[in-house]
């Protein structure tokens, strides 16, 4: 595989990645939040979570490319280390797939936690769990299909990505030319042979993450009865 084909591959990968270690990482206890708070506002912040499931991805990336431009925060956070912006880099492309990507995280995880009830908590309480040891412990691996149904959709979803990071990243080699960008690409440039190498490849990867959420889904099933 040539290096103009590989080069957006690796890049789509590793932003991939990156995006779905933050998003577990973050999205885990805002989806325990939301699962267990009573405070009236939550369902404010589940949908400001949800907004990109129906917000245009250009409409985000418009904003994005504003708040991560020279006159926004993240003209102010580049400028720590000396430059001028995080849009058109691979970090502003993290935090702008962060975004796009998190109620395809959130959700399911959230989902999973609702679904134990509150049972299994207040048996590890009785016990003297502490809240801590008690979520470590007892609602992490009862939420473990939740967690991960979320890995593989945020996964999924970010290597699909295409109106967010071309408003943010453009299309700047090994640096913002990511898998969707590069297809595009080729396609205008009339590069079929290179097109269909790219596309028939996310249409296989599409196929198998399907087919792997239909036997989750299954197994959980099964697991519940």
């Amino acid at each position: 595989m040539s290096p103009e084909l590989w080069q957006p591959i690796r890049l789509t990968l590793e932003l991939a990645t990156i995006t779905t270690v933050i998003l577990l990482f973050i999205g885990t206890p805002l989806a325990w939040w939301l699962a267990r708070s009573r405070a009236r506002w939550k369902e404010a912040v589940a949908t400001v979570v949800a907004l990109p499931l129906v917000l245009p991805p250009t409409v985000l990336g418009f904003y994005l490319l504003i708040a991560l431009g020279p006159s926004g925060p993240g003209g102010w956070i580049a400028s720590l280390w000396g430059g001028r912006t995080l849009a058109f880099t691979f970090p502003g492309l993290v935090i702008g797939s962060v975004l796009y990507s998190m109620p395809f995280v959130v959700q399911p995880i959230r989902n999973a936690f609702e679904a134990m009830g509150e049972r299994p908590m207040e048996v590890a309480a009785t016990l003297r769990a502490s809240p801590l040891a008690a979520f470590l412990s007892v609602a992490l691996p009862l939420a473990r299909p939740g967690l991960m149904t979320g890995a593989v959709l945020g996964f999924a979803h970010t290597i699909g990505e295409f109106g967010v990071v071309l408003m943010i990243g453009g299309n700047i080699p090994g640096t913002t030319k990511v898998l969707s960008v590069a297809i595009y690409d080729f396609v205008e440039t009339l590069r079929w042979r290179e097109a269909h190498l790219l596309a028939g490849g996310m249409l296989a990867f599409s196929f198998v993450v399907i087919l792997a959420m239909f036997l989750l889904e299954r197994r959980m099933a099964r697991a519940g009865r």
